[in-house]
């Protein structure tokens, strides 16, 4: 049987089909019915609508008298503005509205009003006695707000008030209401409000005050009723102890925290040892063996019998723990420890089964959640435990503990360990050996997250595993890591091939330390040809950059000058001349990074003339940005050496100028043309001199150089290539001519382009024939007489359009022009491929 045609579908009106008609409107009408209810009836509108000639104080005094509660609100959030624009008007006529408001606000006017209070006194609107006395009762009388979002609120505008009001106004608006607010006649949120408060007042009040008006206050809530007072309140003992000094923490705070170690209560007991390990430093050496470490061990020891959440806190603090304590316990007593370690190390793996986790009670997961937190806390601490063991025990106590977490089955704790992997790196220093094979495990991890983790001190992590061994430098790079290559090739497959590119980018930045670890042969059958790809096929941006930069760095550190001159050639060709636009831009992206990375004189031999032939690039993008880069190419170049390069830059500008036909790129060009006529040329010294000796008609050898060099007026010799400014009077003859003769061209070719001292007008260029035939030689003339070559400073002709496959090793470098023999292809007049587009400088536009 055939299924019906659409036409007949169309026209099915049984009864089945026209309930299901009807359902469909049904869901509909209940789609739509919100939409109605939220529509505003004409009287709410009138209600909503303010005259707008009011002023804003006007406006929130009506507001705030007659308008709703979100208008309300909105005034309340708005009150610090009004405070920086009108601050005793809206203290008179705002401040009090807001308060009567505030008295039948809901709990969302309230935690606006907290906020407001606090950005107020943030922004320091008016004195602190005016805010006192304006604001200060408004928060301690909404302190005990039913909401304990509300209380919270304002109370933690009240802990940032008191940082700020002088002691007077502490002591007669807070401190002596306290002394009944604590009593246990209160609620007990009041109470949980006063340890807050006391912890905070300890520190403006000196050690006597303390004495006498805080700490009998503080024994009180310390020996609340309820648990969750005295939790809070031994919380606030640390403060305390900063404020109180040594003596009175340990007869008073000291006793008090033992005896909270003791609790009934489990959170009590858990924050009495928090803030026991938080006071480690204060305590003496007595204090620490006597008192304090028997209570971490009873503490210890009933942890497995406890709730998760104490292991969990246990774990987390173990690093201060082993600090703080460090030297006092007796050997059992550090081996003891050292096996509870160990013990939390693995919690929950000896729990392995192979039930489906929909199939496990929900009260198993949740402890299997704690029991993750537990082993994450420990890799965070590992570090601190190979202190307390001594690093050079670490392979017989702590390395198969460092493996189980390096090999972990939930991906936090691995996490963890590899943030860890730099720190455990030094610590090991000359056993940094032992750890290699952790290495490539964290390397070839499944997770992003953990290689993520690794490679943010990788550079570190394999300068210490190449050099911090026992062998030699030379056969650490060599032979002692034999899987690292296929590791980090493997890394980066795997970051490339998942949607997390910035992992991807930062792997590529890290990558370029690899000169420092291998042979610079690895890296270039390796790792050089996997960066030509990522820049020419990658599609994100930063990935192409950093590919791009750490290919250079590896051409920086090849001494191989065959494979150098491969990847200069291919650079050119496939880049450089590449068809794809996209290509082109990330080859002037390349320029800019040998720029920075390499010589001037590199750059000039290789990079100079191939990049300005770009100015005759169809893309109205890619001569864009040749633009911005043309003020760092000509720092490249040096005075005489490089004139005929300079004279080669001037006629490009000049040629941009007269003929560029896009309006953004023009506006471009004028700018740079203005820089590049401030900038300073540097000047090779040596070369200089020789000239002048030649126009003189007398050779000058080496010996009478430096001779002329050491008895030279000047206050100090000139080194040989010694940037000197080429304006002023101190150039020699010959250069002051050429140089007069450079400006005297450049300023007879903007002659007819009004370019005058201010450079007023450039929005003009000529187009007579006669001057485009004196200052702008064809293409192909300048292809001709601008070639390089892999023996000199010029590059050879050559005429293809071919670029090879891969590395060559018998091919010479390509010529600087891509010449007449490049028609446009598809390719530069397509989206990446086909439209030529001015990516993020401008919008799609080219001038082929």
């Amino acid at each position: 049987m055939h299924p019906p045609s659409p036409a007949a579908a169309a026209m099915d009106f049984s009864q089945n089909s026209l309930f299901g008609y009807m359902e469909d409107l049904q869901e509909l009408t209940i789609i739509e019915r919100p939409v109605r209810r939220s529509l505003k009836t004409p009287e709410e509108i009138e209600r909503l609508t303010v005259d707008e000639d009011l002023s804003d104080i006007e406006r929130a005094v009506y507001l705030l008298s007659a308008g709703q509660d979100i208008q309300g609100t909105s005034v309340v959030a708005n009150l610090p503005f009004l405070m920086r624009q009108n601050p005793a008007e809206t203290l008179r006529r705002v401040l009090p509205k807001v308060r009567e408001a505030l008295h039948v606000a809901g709990v969302e006017m309230q935690l606006t009003a907290a906020v407001s209070f606090l950005t107020i006194l943030q922004d320091e609107s008016v004195s602190v006695h005016t805010y006192a006395h304006s604001f200060l009762q408004v928060i301690l009388l909404h302190l005990e707000h039913r909401d304990a979002g509300v209380s919270n609120a304002w109370l933690e505008t009240l802990l940032s008030v008191i940082e700020v009001l002088p002691k007077d106004t502490l002591r007669h608006e807070i401190l002596n209401p306290l002394v009944s607010k604590a009593q246990l006649s209160q609620t007990v949120q009041s109470r949980l409000v006063s340890c807050k408060i006391l912890g905070k007042l300890t520190n403006k009040f000196d050690a006597l005050a303390i004495k006498r008006e805080i700490l009998p206050l503080v024994k009180s809530l310390c020996q609340d009723v309820e648990y969750e007072v005295r939790s809070c309140m031994c919380r606030q003992l640390e403060n305390i102890a900063q404020g109180i000094g040594t003596e009175l923490t340990k007869s008073v705070v000291l006793p008090e925290l033992i005896e909270l170690s003791r609790d009934e209560g489990s959170s009590v007991r858990l924050a009495a040892f928090e803030t026991l390990v938080n006071l480690l430093d204060i305590f003496d050496t007595d204090d620490r063996s006597q008192t304090i470490l028997p209570v971490v061990k009873s503490f210890c020891e009933k942890s497995f019998k406890a709730d998760e959440s104490i292991l969990i806190s246990l774990s987390f603090h173990l690093g201060k723990l082993c600090h703080g304590l460090y030297g006092i316990f007796t050997p059992d007593q550090h081996l003891r420890f050292l096996e509870f370690y160990k013990k939390l190390c693995t919690l929950g793996l000896q729990q392995e089964n192979g039930h489906n986790e929909n199939q496990i009670p929900p009260q198993i997961l949740e402890q299997e959640k704690k029991y993750i937190s537990v082993r994450k806390n420990c890799a965070y601490n590992f570090p601190a435990m190979i202190v307390f063991v001594d690093p050079k025990n670490f392979h017989m106590e702590l390395y198969s503990t460092f493996f189980c977490l390096c090999h972990d089955p939930e991906v936090p704790v691995r996490y963890t360990i590899a943030i860890c992997f730099y720190e455990v790196s030094k610590l090991l220093n000359s056993g940094v050996y032992l750890i290699h094979k952790e290495l490539i495990t964290l390397l070839q991890d499944e997770s992003l997250e953990v290689l993520d983790a690794l490679i943010d001190h990788l550079p570190e992590i394999l300068e210490l595993m190449s050099t911090g061994g026992e062998t030699s430098v030379q056969e650490n790079k060599l032979s002692s890591l034999p899987d690292l290559v296929p590791a980090l090739t493997a890394a980066e497959q795997r970051a490339a091939a998942s949607l997390k590119w910035r992992t991807h980018e930062k792997l590529l930045q890290k990558y370029a330390c690899l000169p420092q670890v291998i042979s610079s042969d690895q890296i270039y059958y390796r790792f050089l040809q996997r960066m030509f790809t990522i820049m020419m096929t990658n599609n994100v941006l930063p990935v192409q950059k950093a590919a791009s930069r750490t290919l250079c760095i590896f051409l920086r550190y090849n001494r191989k000058q065959e494979q150098r001159h491969e990847v200069i050639q291919k650079l050119i060709e496939q880049l450089g001349q590449g068809k794809s636009y996209w290509n082109r831009l990330r080859f002037l992206d390349t320029c800019e990074f040998i720029i920075e990375i390499f010589s001037k004189s590199f750059f000039c031999k290789y990079f100079f003339l191939p990049a300005i032939e770009l100015t005759h690039d169809p893309v109205a993008n890619v001569r864009m940005k040749l633009c911005y880069l043309l003020p760092k190419v000509k720092s490249t170049l040096k005075i005489p050496a490089d004139k005929h390069l300079l004279q080669q830059l001037e006629m490009c500008v000049r040629k941009l100028l007269c003929q560029e036909k896009d309006k953004d790129v023009l506006a471009i060009v004028k700018r740079t043309v203005l820089e590049l006529d401030r900038m300073e040329m540097s000047m090779d010294a040596e070369q200089l001199e020789k000239e002048k000796q030649q126009n003189d008609g007398r050779p000058m050898s080496d010996k009478t150089f430096e001779k002329k060099r050491r008895d030279s007026k000047t206050p100090t010799s000139l080194p040989k290539n010694i940037a000197i400014s080429v304006p002023g009077s101190s150039a020699t003859p010959s250069t002051s001519k050429e140089i007069k003769k450079s400006k005297l061209i450049r300023s007879q070719s903007f002659n007819n382009q009004a370019f005058h001292a201010k450079y007023g007008n450039l929005d003009k260029c000529t187009t007579s024939k006669s001057s485009t035939a004196a200052y702008t030689p064809s293409v192909s003339g300048l292809s001709k007489t601008s070639m390089i070559s892999l023996t000199d400073d010029s590059f050879r002709t050559r005429n293809t359009n071919s670029a090879p496959s891969s590395f060559s090793s018998n091919t010479s470098l390509p010529s600087t022009s891509r010449g007449t023999g490049n028609s446009v292809d598809p390719k530069s007049s397509g989206s990446k491929d086909t439209q030529p587009r001015k990516a993020t400088l401008k919008s799609r536009k080219s001038n082929p």
